[in-house]
Parts: C-alpha cells; sequence; structure tokens
C-alpha cells in the first residue's frame, strides 16, 4: 500500500490534483479548486519560515479574503469569468469600500508566477546544489516588480540563508522527498495552465494594472 502524504508537510500531488481540477471547460479556472491547490503552496511558504516573509504575509489573508466571497456567493464566484463578470457589472471592481476578489486573486496570481518560476529553477539543480541563486533569480523576473525598493532589498538579502536542493526538500517534504521530487514536472505543467489561463483571462478583461 502507498504511504500517503504527512498532512503537516508541503505535497505537491495535493497542488497539481487542485490545479488539475481547476481547469474547467470554456477556458475558466475554477475558484475553489484554485484556492485549496493555493493554501497547500501557502504551506510550503510557511515551512520555510521567514526567508519568504515578504511574499507569505499577505497571502493567507487574500486565500481568506476569496474564500469569504466564495461563501457568500457561490454563484457568481464559481470561477474566475464569473468573478470578474458580476464585479464588473455591479461596479465593484471601482466600489472604494469593497475588498472585491479580481483584485485580490491578481495578488495571488502573482505569486504564483513566483512560486511556479522558482519550483521551475529548483527542479534543474543537484541535490548539492544552493537555492540561492535560482530563488533571487525567480525573485527578479516576477514578483520584484510588484515590490517596493525597501521590499525587495529585505528579500534579496532573506534569501542568503536558503539552504541546498536537499535541505529544502527535507524541510518542507519530511519523509516524502521522493514523492515530490517525482510529481514536480507534472505539477508544474498543470500549474502553467492554471498561470497561463487566468493570466489570459486578465488581458481580456484588461484588469492587470488594478491598483
Amino acid at each position: 500500500m502507498a504511504e500517503g502524504p504527512d498532512l503537516s508537510f508541503f505535497d505537491l500531488r495535493t497542488v497539481h490534483d487542485h490545479f488539475d481540477q481547476a481547469l474547467v471547460e470554456n477556458d475558466d479556472v475554477d475558484l475553489k479548486a484554485y484556492l485549496e491547490a493555493y493554501n497547500e503552496l501557502y504551506k510550503f511558504f510557511q515551512l520555510m519560515g521567514s526567508v519568504f516573509s515578504f511574499v507569505s504575509s499577505d497571502l493567507k489573508q487574500k486565500i481568506d479574503v476569496l474564500t469569504d466571497l466564495i461563501n457568500k456567493n457561490t454563484q457568481n464566484y464559481t470561477t474566475i469569468k464569473s468573478m470578474i463578470e458580476y464585479e464588473r457589472e455591479n461596479k465593484l471592481l471601482e466600489k472604494a469600500d469593497f475588498v472585491n476578489g479580481s483584485r485580490t486573486l491578481l495578488r495571488l496570481h502573482r505569486g504564483l508566477d513566483f512560486i511556479r518560476e522558482f519550483l521551475q529553477q529548483l527542479n534543474d539543480l543537484t541535490d548539492i546544489d544552493k537555492t540561492v541563486c535560482c530563488c533571487q533569480d525567480a525573485y527578479n523576473k516576477t514578483l520584484a516588480k510588484h515590490h517596493s525598493w525597501v521590499i525587495r532589498k529585505a528579500a534579496i538579502v532573506a534569501m542568503y540563508t536558503m539552504p541546498t536542493r536537499e535541505a529544502l526538500f527535507k524541510k518542507v517534504c519530511g519523509e516524502n522527498v521522493q514523492r515530490n521530487i517525482d510529481v514536480l514536472p507534472k505539477m508544474l505543467e498543470v500549474t502553467a495552465d492554471v498561470f497561463n489561463r487566468t493570466d489570459s483571462i486578465y488581458k481580456t478583461y484588461q484588469l492587470h494594472t488594478l491598483p
């Protein structure tokens, strides 16, 4: 009998399965499945500790905001497209006292760009390679352009404490390192599909510049 994941550690199979479920018809993305995958990714940031505080500090809050919107208005917050259309039609994108889902998801989308780029580069390293350079490179290519100079500087400095690839996987995956390494390529593939589809939806509705 195959050993299941340790729920206290990060599991890439869980991310893969939820993102796979998120890819629904009409080139849309199921919000609930997206957030379930993201909750597992958030566990990765938590297990890494303060080194990733520049990205994890408000991820949980944004996941909670979207989960609350889904629970209160399931009909209109089923997929990314249904959410955007509902908020646009009801002028919620411009409403000052409303934390809209479209803007909140855009922040998660940017975070996903970083984590998939980082894991992609991690996949190409050997066990003894340090992860600092690929982490800094992934950050500079993605999230850095959305952060202030102060946050960028602090993030780059914090990354100097990053361990080797082997130590990193042990820290976040516990005893299930090989299970996670085996599923990583497939997880990256489906994550790219979800990211690209989400990106395309935001381009279609011209919402990439939401403040």
